[in-house]
């Protein structure tokens, strides 16, 4: 597997990978408590820097392949390739969040169909998907695509509040990917 960082576009969202030039837009759209209430690391406010300069230095080690999302043109969300595993064909797809007047629109299956379609395109034999236990929402969001439900690790991550969340686990699979692809096709 070679994942390359590259805009990924369709019909309704562009993804860019992530660079400085995007901060102050960035900061814009993620500007809202609700956004980060189940996220590990917080990035509202005062620590919107803190956040982005993480993501940027992770990015900067090969470890993650962040992007700004667009939308005609604006800043609306961020999403990522993490723990990218060349050598084992494998890729996680996480640190999503959508400005509030984005959420419950296209743009979650947009996003997902052009990551998705990316790293198997790459070469990825499996990709992986988690969320907060509490994040309801974005399970029933990640079965609804296709994704399988593989199990849920306790207290697997301390969170910016410094409680444990427990980390609940998905993945599709590259002989998976056409079926999963039709769904959010049908969606979009």
């Amino acid at each position: 597997m070679k994942l390359i960082a590259q805009t990924l576009s369709n019909t309704h969202v562009t993804l860019e990978p992530l660079r400085e030039e995007h901060r102050e837009a960035m900061r814009l759209a993620g500007d809202d408590p609700d956004t980060w209430k189940l996220m590990s690391i917080r990035g509202d406010g005062k620590y919107f820097d803190g956040w982005f300069d993480y993501v940027l230095a992770d990015q900067a080690k090969a470890n993650a392949i962040s992007h700004a999302i667009l939308v005609d043109g604006k800043v609306i969300g961020h999403s990522a390739y993490l723990v990218i595993h060349p050598l084992f064909q494998r890729v996680e797809i996480g640190w999503t969040w959508y400005r509030a007047d984005q959420r419950g629109t296209k743009v979650n299956s947009a996003c997902k169909h052009l990551l998705l379609g990316h790293a198997f395109a790459c070469g990825a034999e499996r990709v992986e998907l988690k969320t907060h236990h509490k994040n309801l929402h974005s399970q029933n969001a990640m079965r609804k695509m296709g994704a399988k439900y593989e199990g849920t690790l306790r207290h697997h991550a301390k969170t910016w509040d410094g409680s444990f969340r427990d980390s609940v686990f998905f993945s599709v699979l590259r002989e998976e990917w056409p079926v999963v692809k039709a769904g959010l096709e049908v969606r979009l």
